[in-house]
């Protein structure tokens, strides 16, 4: 077999390995869901009102509030991914299994492969279910069979780009329980873009900051798909960010295991 034979292999069985214990510790994955769930239901049910009117119109109201949060509550489906593989991380690194796998004739790059590989599988099917609990509450999105392809085509590149980077703050976390607050800016950053009111109706200086921060436009690529809103050129800008979050969490990873390698 060939090297890159080899580390296919390896990485398979480390996706395996991810995915077991995904099935044997389910409270993890019940949590990813269970927290954009709440900010959902708590958006739309309690200030979907107040928000909906300012959205749409007086006569607009709930109806239209949920159409407008929803790509903002799976973009942070996303980000709340982050705290779980960090933490999984973390605890390979910490257990020593880690060590272990280092003793054994298998690809180095497949430990990474089997956390980012099996967190995207456990992140798409959060999204599914929350999208699933958005339609329950009155999310109706506009997208034809194309825009449903390019929103998964969009969610699978931007999952894969964050969960490199938790990776990359796993491996950096000193221990399990730090590991586990590393993500936190991210998952409070889109409700300082236009996930949840429009960036026009902030003040001067947090619309600015909203207007430039990298969540905006990820929001506004999954709502134009979803809902039909122009897209502009954000599209072309969250393309970009998910390449330098992702190739950056990559390279940041890759740099701290090898330098626990050689510890």
């Amino acid at each position: 077999m060939s090297t890159v034979s080899y580390a296919l292999t390896d990485s398979a069985t480390m996706i395996r390995r991810n995915l077991k214990r995904m099935v044997r510790y389910p409270s993890m994955t019940v949590m990813l869901m269970v927290m954009p769930v709440v900010f959902l239901l708590l958006f739309v049910f309690v200030f979907g009102g107040t928000l909906g009117a300012g959205i749409g119109g007086a006569a607009a109201g709930r109806a239209e509030y949920v159409n407008y949060v929803t790509p903002a509550i799976i973009l942070m489906t996303i980000t709340s991914a982050i705290q779980g593989t960090s933490i999984s991380v973390a605890m390979d690194m910490t257990e020593g299994i880690v060590d272990r796998f280092r003793t054994m004739a298998i690809a180095r790059v497949s430990v990474l492969t089997g956390h980012v590989v099996g967190s995207l599988i456990q992140t798409m099917l959060s999204i599914t279910a929350v999208i699933g609990v958005a339609l329950l509450v009155g999310f109706r999105p506009s997208a034809d069979v194309g825009g449903w392809f390019a929103t998964v085509g969009v969610l699978l590149l931007m999952t894969f780009a964050f969960v490199w980077l938790a990776a990359a703050l796993g491996l950096a976390s000193k221990t399990v329980e730090s590991s586990s607050n590393v993500g936190l800016p991210l998952v409070l950053l889109p409700f300082l873009g236009s996930g949840f009111v429009p960036t026009d109706s902030m003040p001067t200086a947090l619309r600015w900051f909203a207007e430039y921060q990298p969540f905006t436009p990820l929001i506004e690529t999954l709502r134009g798909l979803l809902m039909g809103t122009p897209i502009g050129n954000n599209a072309f800008i969250a393309l970009g960010w998910c390449v330098v979050i992702g190739l950056g969490g990559y390279l940041w990873s890759k740099k701290l295991f090898n330098r626990e390698s050689t510890r």
